[in-house]
């Protein structure tokens, strides 16, 4: 599914995992279930003022965020980026037989970053939540989110087929019904022509074509209904649209997001591209290099300004 805006592919599983048995920041998250996590600390020049976890999009490996953990680095976070499992340094041997689903991207993958992000701010530094597309919505299932002091959600949305508009409705239903289930079929995975990052383990895409096809999207599974923690945020909640970014992030389906968290300081925001001197941004560009500065500066700024623990930390 393609929404013909920004550049693919991006990084590569192998050269991820390369890149981070060389990082002298590398980490190993583990997960309740024994599952070890390919991690990365992004550290401040000085003492850390806050910390922040990056919580990945579908099929991307947490080396796309480097730029953007780096920057947030420089203006005083320890920034924690991971890849869930199965993806990038996550990977562990032939994917035809990794049994990974989004559920345990969730539930299990997710909670252990957080654990992680709880250890590191001991108990005094302001933690602020990023999450992008998957990363925002999936986010709200993991145990301890609700300790967070503000989440900034980028192109974060329920991806239900319904909350589509026109052509992109189509597509959506046509990925989730016919072409996604097919190449998992075919190849018992998604790979990435299918993806459109790096290549998915099957249970994780027949997850992604569930949730799309149900309304309510995840919180409608049963199986997920016990770890809904939406509705026990009350920080403030940051969510942006953009407005090029039609086939993912709709903002219906970012609307619907947003509807999930009934207690939270929820703040809706709408970018076009223009207004941080780009032509398309689309799905993946917000953490992009380029824009790169000019676009973060413009999406931090509100939630930290929101969250007094933030203003007071970083200000």
């Amino acid at each position: 599914m393609h929404d013909g805006t920004t550049p693919v592919p991006l990084t590569t599983g192998r050269s991820e995992a390369r890149a981070a048995a060389a990082d002298p920041a590398a980490h190993t998250l583990v997960c309740d279930d024994g599952r070890h996590l390919a991690a990365t600390w992004h550290e401040p020049a000085g003492p850390a003022r806050a910390v922040a976890l990056v919580s990945a999009a579908t099929g991307a490996p947490r080396g796309f965020y480097r730029g953007f953990a780096q920057w947030l680095a420089g203006r005083g976070y320890a920034v924690l980026t991971y890849d869930y499992r199965g993806i990038g340094g996550s990977r562990r041997g032939p994917m035809r037989q990794e049994t990974a689903s989004m559920r345990d991207w969730a539930l299990l993958d997710m909670s252990a970053a957080l654990a992680a992000a709880q250890a590191r701010r001991q108990r005094r530094l302001p933690l602020l939540l990023v999450g992008h597309s998957f990363g925002g919505n999936g986010i709200a299932f993991a145990r301890g989110v609700e300790q967070a002091d503000a989440l900034l959600m980028v192109a974060a949305q329920h991806g239900e087929a319904r909350l589509f508009d026109g052509r992109h409705r189509l597509l959506a239903e046509v990925y989730f019904r016919a072409l996604l289930p097919a190449a998992v079929a075919l190849h018992g995975h998604a790979p990435r022509w299918a993806s459109r990052g790096e290549a998915l383990p099957r249970e994780v895409a027949r997850d992604w074509w569930r949730w799309g096809l149900t309304p309510g999207w995840a919180c409608a599974d049963p199986r997920m209904a016990p770890y809904r923690q939406a509705s026990g945020l009350v920080c403030p909640v940051h969510l942006w649209s953009i407005d090029d970014d039609r086939t993912y992030g709709a903002p219906r389906a970012v609307d619907a997001l947003a509807a999930q968290f009934r207690n939270a300081a929820v703040q809706r925001h709408h970018l076009h591209p223009r207004e941080v001197g780009a032509q398309a941004i689309g799905h993946f560009g917000a953490f992009r290099r380029e824009p790169g500065p000019r676009l973060w500066q413009r999406l931090l700024a509100p939630v930290e300004a929101a969250a007094p623990e933030l203003r007071l930390a970083l200000g």
